[in-house]
């Protein structure tokens, strides 16, 4: 597993979703027919495991994600057209190696997946624009695919089906920089416990991240202001969302 110590810092932002803690909705709402239509969902396998996150189409033939979504020797495939479920299904396998960032020897937790065939048929998320970023009380969109009911102890339900994508809203309210070594790694699983990044951390009391979430975009505006790294069961309503921050990796982007 990989297990380097995070370095530099992060932007931690706390939110607030308006909705009381004792209503068990986690998973928002479903997401309109037209919203999203450029989210990925990466399904990822060897002979023993089965992974899945998701991702974003910001070029015909590039898809934004997470770094930890990609294992070496792991059999990864694209899945397009994820939303609205109506829609036909594209699945392309993945079969270039990925581009990753690196900055003095620390891998961040971002990448870029190519395609061998450009997509003619899906929109794509338009980046951000860096001269307007993300401030106290703008509005940003999570979306996944995940269930939306918890039972006792706000634990979801592992045999919820899931029939379609759904949107959360997040207002900021607060920007800090935060040393991720004291105040992350000790609430990390270990395959996450790798590189470095700027990232925004969100705090959501109500609605947890979803299973699938990992890799997809935070939407404000209409553009992709970041990518989701931390979702899931490590971090249901206690600890922060983190997001890796895109304008910091435009450039690179």
């Amino acid at each position: 597993s990989r297990t380097q110590t995070f370095t530099g810092s992060w932007t931690s932002v706390s939110v607030n979703s308006g909705v009381s803690r004792q209503k068990r909705i986690i998973g928002g709402r479903n997401c309109h027919d037209t919203e999203r239509l450029y989210h990925v969902r990466l399904e990822s396998t060897n002979v023993t495991h089965r992974m899945r996150c998701g991702g974003s189409l910001i070029h015909p033939e590039w898809i934004l994600t997470a770094t930890h979504c990609w294992q070496p020797g792991w059999t990864i495939k694209a899945v397009l057209k994820v939303h609205p479920r109506t829609a036909v299904q594209q699945r392309p396998a993945i079969r270039l190696p990925p581009e990753t960032y690196r900055l003095f020897g620390k891998l961040h937790d971002i990448m870029m997946l190519k395609l061998e065939t450009p997509v003619t048929d899906v929109p794509v998320a338009p980046l951000p624009d860096c001269n307007n970023r993300l401030k106290v009380g703008d509005v940003v969109q999570l979306a996944g695919e995940g269930g939306t009911t918890t039972g006792p102890n706000n634990m979801r339900f592992s045999t919820e089906k899931v029939n379609s994508l759904h949107c959360h809203y997040f207002p900021v309210l607060q920007h800090t920089y935060i040393d991720i070594r004291s105040a992350v790694r000790a609430h990390l699983p270990d395959w996450l416990q790798f590189g470095s990044g700027h990232i925004l951390c969100y705090r959501p009391w109500t609605l947890n991240n979803m299973t699938g979430d990992d890799g997809g975009a935070a939407m404000h505006n209409g553009m992709i202001y970041g990518v989701i790294v931390i979702g899931g069961e490590p971090v249901c309503m206690k600890d922060p969302v983190t997001i890796m921050d895109v304008c910091e990796y435009q450039g690179w982007i």
